[in-house]
């Protein structure tokens, strides 16, 4: 275990949030604290650039992104051992969260240096606490996997996760996203997506995962923006209606009896809460044996 000693004359990290939209969000510490460090270190250094001119703070940047911080991390370490104090920023939010520094903070703590949180925006925290979704317990996820199939696998295997899901969504991938859900999880999910956070054009979109997916596509705007995905937990008691294997293969038998079997996992996936996919399979498995 480290302790940071009194009179330790070397420098401090500080890891501080930025506004995620709405400039008025950064904090009075956040100023003070930007404005006394030595060297800022930045995910962009044009996009914080903007930032700090509008704060007023002339301080040297330097980049500290994901393709390069391991290498640039030595360098702030030596100023911290120093003696000067370094903040950094991402591009929005808080640091670390689905953004880059997770080396520096752990390389930083290695060398039992102080590193000092200055708290502010978090996209996620922003979203979920107006989502009207069980807070107590949550899971963020972070960004799902960009192809399909690996997205679709993530979410099968988060499909029985009884606490709130939260991810984060480009504009680009969310019509796609938000259909893997309805697919994997059951069309009635209830999901709740945030768009555009503290900006001009903030937008809830809550519902069945299958009615959110009908908004967002005939949205003229729901397709732009920075999304946060929140999905409700599953039902602790969500199995208890079809109380174990045997069950569920009695429901997707009766129906098979008069539906196709695309219809039949559809109708048994409704019902049950179980994935689409996994439904369909066994219905295949049940019709071949």
């Amino acid at each position: 275990m480290q302790v940071i000693k009194p009179g330790d004359t070397r420098g401090t990290l500080y890891i501080v949030a930025t506004p995620i939209g709405n400039l008025e969000d950064i904090s009075a510490r956040a100023v003070s604290v930007l404005s006394g460090v030595a060297v800022i270190a930045a995910e962009d250094t044009r996009h914080s650039g903007r930032l700090l001119q509008h704060l007023g703070i002339n301080k040297p940047l330097v980049a500290l992104h994901d393709h390069n911080e391991r290498g640039r991390v030595q360098n702030i370490l030596d100023q911290l051992l120093a003696g000067a104090d370094v903040a950094l920023i991402s591009d929005a939010g808080t640091p670390l969260i689905s953004d880059p520094g997770y080396v520096l903070v752990r390389e930083a703590r290695v060398e039992g240096l102080r590193v000092s949180p200055i708290p502010g925006s978090c996209a996620l925290i922003a979203a979920l606490s107006a989502a009207g979704l069980p807070t107590d317990r949550f899971l963020f996820v972070g960004f799902l996997p960009a192809k399909r199939s690996g997205r679709r696998t993530a979410l099968e295997e988060l499909r029985k996760e009884t606490a709130t899901l939260v991810f984060y969504e480009s504009p680009h991938r969310i019509l796609d996203t938000v259909a893997d859900i309805a697919e994997t999880m059951g069309e009635h999910r209830e999901i709740v997506l945030g768009r555009e956070i503290t900006k001009t054009f903030e937008t809830f979109y809550s519902g069945g995962a299958t009615q959110v997916l009908a908004t967002l596509t005939d949205d003229p705007h729901g397709s732009r923006g920075e999304f946060v995905v929140m999905v409700r937990g599953a039902e602790k008691a969500e199995s208890s209606l079809m109380a174990g294997a045997l069950e569920v293969d009695r429901l997707l038998s009766l129906l098979m009896e008069e539906l196709p079997i695309k219809k039949t996992a559809k109708i048994a996936s409704s019902l049950t809460g179980l994935g689409k996919n996994e439904l369909y399979q066994r219905a295949l498995d049940l019709k071949d044996s």
